[in-house]
């Protein structure tokens, strides 16, 4: 497998980059977030990459960051969730964002990027849930936090308080996993908004 790839950057359009290495240029369908990033022509370059076999096809997919390329494995696992499906969300979102939609069961968030219906994110994040933890982003404090606001029954309803109110799950659930747990129902809505008013 093709780990990786560093070398020259040739070429760019809207979701692939041509590297070449030692005279030969390896095409990788990218993110936006990696294309945004990406050195001018003709600079060096190294991408995290993942090769995806087929019957019809070999294709290369780059990746600026390895939690991103994580985050695409991942999110490829689950049934339904093609390669383009995988870049549409990295797209979208950052992998930490990703994450804590996840994590916090925010799978309204997810439908934002292209082609991704309710019924394939309410899957992404029941399928998922249990996994994210294992991604290695930069946002594991924020991750820790959203398990808290599943602790108790008080943690739960502030997060629902806090949706009925217009916050999203994630939002809301970072906002009370950042309060004392054993907090009544009340004081975690209360300290939570506080959070929120700042900004998070």
């Amino acid at each position: 497998m093709i780990a990786s790839v560093r070398g020259k950057l040739i070429y760019t359009d809207n979701n692939c980059a041509v590297v070449e290495c030692a005279g030969v240029g390896y095409k990788c369908f990218v993110t936006k977030n990696t294309l945004y990033n990406l050195p001018n022509k003709n600079d060096e370059v190294f991408l995290y990459t993942y090769l995806s076999v087929r019957e019809d096809a070999m294709d290369l997919y780059g990746f600026r960051e390895l939690e991103e390329l994580e985050a695409f494995k991942l999110l490829t696992s689950v049934s339904g969730v093609g390669a383009k499906m995988g870049l549409a969300l990295l797209s979208e979102f950052t992998a930490s964002q990703i994450t804590l939609y996840i994590a916090s069961g925010d799978h309204k968030a997810l439908t934002a990027a292209s082609g991704v219906g309710p019924k394939l994110a309410q899957r992404i994040v029941l399928e998922l849930k249990d996994k994210v933890g294992s991604l290695q982003t930069g946002d594991t404090i924020e991750i820790r936090a959203v398990g808290n606001a599943t602790l108790n029954s008080n943690t739960k309803e502030a997060v629902s308080a806090l949706v009925t109110l217009g916050y999203t799950q994630s939002e809301a659930s970072l906002a009370v996993g950042k309060c004392d747990p054993s907090l009544s129902t009340e004081e975690l809505i209360k300290q939570a908004l506080k959070t929120l008013a700042r900004g998070i």
